[in-house]
């Protein structure tokens, strides 16, 4: 199995909406990848509340079978069009994959 993790920092304000709003979006984007993309065994997808200085805001945690399915997650249009959407409102991304 194949866990794959990635942590962003929001910007303050993008795309005419604030921070939280972006988040919730976000949110909504990447969880509804589940449906519509094969491979994905598990996706959740959190909002921080610690704001500290060392907290992402985001984080998504994702399930593949092998690196074959996320490989093609990674590549699929609907990720694409997602990942654009994410790009547009935040500033810093980390990201761990892993197999167990």
């Amino acid at each position: 199995m194949v866990k794959h993790i990635v942590v962003w920092k929001m910007k303050e304000e993008a795309e005419g909406a604030d921070k939280q709003e972006n988040a919730l979006k976000v949110k909504a984007l990447l969880e509804a990848l589940k449906e519509r993309i094969p491979g994905i065994l598990k996706i959740e997808v959190g909002i921080d509340f610690s704001c500290t200085a060392t907290s992402g805001d985001i984080v998504l945690y994702a399930e593949f079978d092998d690196r074959a399915a996320l490989e093609a997650y990674q590549v699929h249009p609907e990720h694409e069009f997602a990942a654009e959407i994410v790009r547009s409102v935040v500033t810093e991304r980390r990201l761990v994959d892993y197999e167990v």
